[in-house]
């Protein structure tokens, strides 16, 4: 089933409602948001500055204590913080790859994955993606689409109920939009 409201469109997988919006992310209340991160966590560009400067500079001293106590953060991997002042209960710090590494599609789904994964653990219902490793980490945006998609589509979900993937401005989301048209009518 597909519904398009204005920059938003939803989609559905058995009893996953995955909506694809166009927007802020540091403003949707979900239990988490996930920040496309760098591997020492150091929150200086990008969404992952967005949430420090909209969350609370807590969030960047939680990332550095995390850090300290387990080291950096490997692709592929995450670690979590609280929210500060967001409307989220937690971040999700997911570390991508660069564009153009070898095993990049492969990490770049396993962040993905690995971001499900943590939200699960933690018993979340609702979790909301960035277009992970698409900034700096100059990723395509259709490639980084369709990773994401097919991850999305092919998790098995036990307590998540809601995957958003929240797109800063209008490139991304109709290029996202275009591939998740494709994934999700399969």
């Amino acid at each position: 089933m597909l519904v398009t409201v204005g920059l938003m469109k939803s989609y559905r997988i058995s009893d996953i409602v995955v909506l694809l919006i166009e927007g802020d992310i540091t403003e949707l209340e979900v239990d988490a948001i996930v920040n496309a991160a760098n591997p020492y966590l150091e929150h200086g560009g990008g969404v992952a500055l967005a949430i420090v400067k909209k969350g609370g500079y807590m969030i960047q001293e939680e990332s550095r204590e995390y850090v300290r106590r387990f080291g950096a953060v490997p692709v592929g991997g995450v670690a979590v913080t609280s929210a500060g002042g967001l409307k989220a209960k937690y971040v999700i710090h997911a570390v991508g790859p660069v564009f153009r590494d070898p095993e990049g599609d492969f990490k770049l789904a396993l962040a993905i994955k690995s971001s499900l994964d943590k939200a699960e653990e933690l018993g979340l219902q609702s979790i909301a993606f960035p277009a992970i490793s698409t900034g700096v980490y100059g990723y395509p945006y259709g490639r980084a689409a369709r990773i994401m998609a097919e991850v999305i589509k092919s998790y098995t979900y036990r307590n998540l109920s809601k995957v958003i993937v929240c797109l800063y401005g209008m490139e991304a989301y109709r290029e996202f939009e275009k591939v998740f048209d494709e994934v999700m009518s399969k």
